[in-house]
């Protein structure tokens, strides 16, 4: 081959660079992600030595102090510091958020994954009533659910599987369907293998990408749902230290003690970009297709 076919034949291909820079272009938006939640993990588990306020007693005395030394972001209006519940406040939401997270991807996954695998019947009775279940808006579903059954932890997680499951379901199966037909589980079926087996050998290693795509973003949505919950009077009981509770009761007061409200504010907003930049780095990391998010 000459040397001008050489150069036309580099200069034709895609340069090493452009490939690590397409590979990897995800990686800043998803260590700033990672970051902060890392962060907010941590100051969950230092909440007790982070401050020496206790989050849960009040104080009628000490009602509505701005910011001093003794209460570095004041107190709300039952005299209890606004930077200890703040603290405290984000073991709740990450509790919950990451447990309703947890059970929805794999229950989802798992459904997902079977649908595309056995199709037929099966596929077609699971995504009819998906679609049913899709047809209902998730804080109607959710204000049901806690409603009839209270509204401890179990039941705030039970009311968040029911209304994310679906959505990781369909997300899932596509990834799936694209999956079943290839060569290798053709083969793996025609070797006389069990459908347990093709599935957890020949697609599941296939689509993780998508689970932990579908994984961060259902967890930052699960953060608004759990504070909106709590903001509507649904959610954590009083005195719970939990961000949407602590809105809804500064918000009175907000002119006055402004911190009482902003704090949770700041707290939640942090945690859900976190989750959505971490979601946004996996895409670009993983070669996830974004809009497969969005369902």
């Amino acid at each position: 081959m000459s040397t001008e076919a050489k150069t036309s034949e580099v200069l034709d291909s895609p340069t090493e660079p452009k490939q690590k820079r397409l590979r990897f272009g995800g990686n800043g938006t998803l260590i700033f992600g990672l970051v902060l939640i890392g962060l907010h993990l941590l100051i969950a588990l230092l909440a007790p030595v982070l401050t020496s306020h206790n989050p849960y007693i009040s104080d009628p005395d000490a009602a509505l102090y701005g910011p001093s030394a003794t209460h570095l972001l004041g107190t709300d209006q039952y005299g209890r510091d606004v930077l200890a519940r703040t603290l405290y406040g984000g073991r709740y939401a990450l509790q919950v958020t990451f447990i309703a997270t947890t059970i929805t991807v794999a229950i989802g996954s798992a459904l997902g994954i079977l649908c595309a695998h056995l199709g037929g019947w099966f596929d077609m009775v699971i995504m009819r009533l998906i679609d049913a279940i899709l047809a209902i808006p998730s804080i109607l579903a959710l204000l049901v659910v806690v409603t009839v059954f209270g509204n401890s932890i179990p039941v705030i997680v039970f009311a968040i599987t029911i209304v994310y499951t679906p959505a990781v379901t369909r997300v899932v199966r596509g990834a799936a369907m694209a999956v079943v037909p290839l060569d290798f589980v053709t083969a793996a079926k025609a070797r006389g293998e069990s459908a347990f087996a093709v599935v957890l050998r020949e697609i599941v290693p296939n689509v993780p990408g998508v689970m932990l795509v579908e994984y961060a973003m259902r967890a930052s949505w699960a953060v608004l749902l759990i504070s909106t919950l709590s903001f509507l009077g649904f959610g954590a009981n009083p005195p719970t230290p939990d961000w949407g509770l602590m809105i809804s009761e500064g918000r009175m007061a907000m002119t006055v003690v402004p911190w009482s409200v902003l704090a949770p504010i700041i707290a939640l907003s942090t945690l859900v970009i976190g989750l959505s930049s971490a979601a946004d780095g996996l895409s670009g990391r993983l070669g996830v297709d974004r809009l497969s998010k969005g369902a």
